[in-house]
């Protein structure tokens, strides 16, 4: 067994014994899921040493094509066959720095659905696989002191120790894009480590062409949006854009409405306002709206223009309502329909919504006197449950209930909250003086106004 730690600094000489440079880095294949019931070890292509020459000159040369000569890694072929280019993968696969983009940085353990600090890198003696990450305090040990301290020589001992048993797999984790630096980010070590006797290259390691990483793990997409925003909770705003961005738009959607309002608007600004845009279309518009409301008014602006115009329309009407009111509650996400619509045109009008995720989950169909109009008047309102027992031919007039619990736009939320509790409802309506409906209040805002304010995530919808 291996540690990256221990390999930086590690001198490197020819086939005859000169020294031609030193360990400077390690390329790997980023983290994949395994499949079910795989070892830890899940062979992939071997990793890349990184050897740096003089005047800084870099050879890129496959792990296996290299063996421990006592304290030395001596080459296995030519110096005139080692590669000066790294190589390069595809978007998803490209090369990951072991060294730049792994060890001091923070990782995503899928099986605990948290962050941890990479605090050494495990490969396996045959140098075929990365085992995985050691987040343990024994891992910065390892690294802080010396190594007859630790009673082994480098390539000897420590490739005979049994993996540790808090490493955490390769394939269980996924990476975080950190090639700028956080703010409040913790150091590196690395100058700790050389004062402790370890040998390190000196200075800052060697920029090397890798490509940013992307979060793309399916174990990371296909986790809960309440776990994702978990995690995101535990990085910096930054980090927690970088995750996002290696969602697909309605998974970074459903994960940016669970995260504390305070924090989603230091999130969204390090996004790219193109893909700021793309998430926000996916979010429903009271969620996009109560966002929005939160950012910079020029940056705001820019988003509503970048959105599509169906979208945008949706939020800037909310943006006009109070934000301590139902207005600033309600969303637009609702079917309505004319009160003379049968049971079969409403059932496939909620196919429809859900199908092109209008309305994800609706629980009731409005019944209103022209479905034409922007703003038509509200007559009925007819639950989901009943269209399921109703005959297909039935028309909605026939079922709706008229003796309506509504709202005012300016209608305090705990108002409305107690309202939807005492009349166990899942969405309340909200209409204007002339009766028209404007929007509705679903279950989940509303219990957001009753949750003490450092409670108030989102729940996941129950309807």
């Amino acid at each position: 067994m291996l540690y990256l730690s221990q390999l930086l600094g590690t001198p490197v000489e020819d086939a005859l014994g000169t020294r031609i440079g030193k360990i400077t880095d390690m390329l790997g294949t980023a983290p994949s899921p395994a499949p079910e019931a795989a070892p830890v070890q899940v062979p992939a292509a071997a990793p890349i040493l990184v050897i740096e020459g003089q005047a800084d000159h870099l050879w890129y040369v496959p792990a296996g094509s290299v063996e421990w000569h006592d304290d030395t890694l001596r080459l296995r072929i030519p110096v005139e066959q080692l590669a000066t280019e790294p190589p390069v993968g595809d978007e998803l696969n490209a090369p990951v720095s072991l060294a730049h983009q792994v060890l001091d940085k923070q990782v995503i353990d899928l099986a605990r659905k948290k962050a941890v600090r990479v605090n050494d890198v495990c490969l396996a003696d045959d140098w075929r696989f990365i085992l995985g990450i050691d987040s343990s305090t024994l891992g910065l040990v390892r690294r802080l002191a010396p190594n007859w301290l630790l009673g082994s020589r480098k390539g000897q001992v420590n490739r005979a120790q049994r993996p540790p048993t808090n490493l955490i797999p390769w394939n269980q984790i996924a990476l975080i894009d950190s090639q700028q630096p956080e703010p409040g980010e913790i150091p590196e070590i690395s100058q700790t480590v050389e004062s402790s006797g370890e040998s390190l290259p000196e200075g800052p390691l060697p920029t090397l062409p890798t490509r940013p990483i992307r979060t793309q793990s399916g174990q990371l997409a296909e986790l809960r949006p309440a776990d994702i925003a978990d995690i995101i909770h535990q990085l910096t705003p930054g980090q927690g854009a970088r995750i996002l961005e290696g969602l697909d738009d309605e998974t970074a959607a459903a994960a940016l409405e669970e995260i504390d309002t305070g924090r989603q608007s230091h999130i969204l600004e390090n996004i790219s306002p193109d893909r700021a845009a793309g998430i926000l279309n996916a979010m429903g518009p009271d969620e996009a709206a109560d966002l929005i409301a939160r950012l910079p008014e020029e940056f705001a602006q820019q988003l509503l223009r970048l959105m599509k115009p169906e979208e945008s329309e949706d939020v800037q009407e909310l943006l006009t309502y109070e934000e301590n009111s139902a207005g600033g509650l309600m969303t637009t996400d609702y079917i309505a329909l004319t009160a003379t619509k049968s049971v079969a045109e409403a059932l496939e009008a909620v196919r429809t919504s859900i199908r092109e995720q209008d309305v994800a989950h609706p629980a009731y169909i409005y019944c209103v006197a022209d479905d034409l109009e922007d703003e038509s008047v509200l007559l009925g309102v007819v639950s989901l449950w009943e269209l399921l027992v109703a005959a297909p031919e039935q028309p909605l007039q026939e079922l709706m209930e008229t003796d309506l619990i509504t709202v005012q736009p300016d209608t305090e939320p705990r108002e409305v909250a107690e309202i939807m509790a005492k009349y166990n409802l899942l969405a309340v309506p909200v209409v204007n003086a002339q009766g028209m409906l404007e929007g509705i209040v679903t279950v989940d805002d509303a219990l957001d106004v009753l949750l003490p304010h450092e409670r108030r995530r989102k729940p996941t919808r129950m309807y």
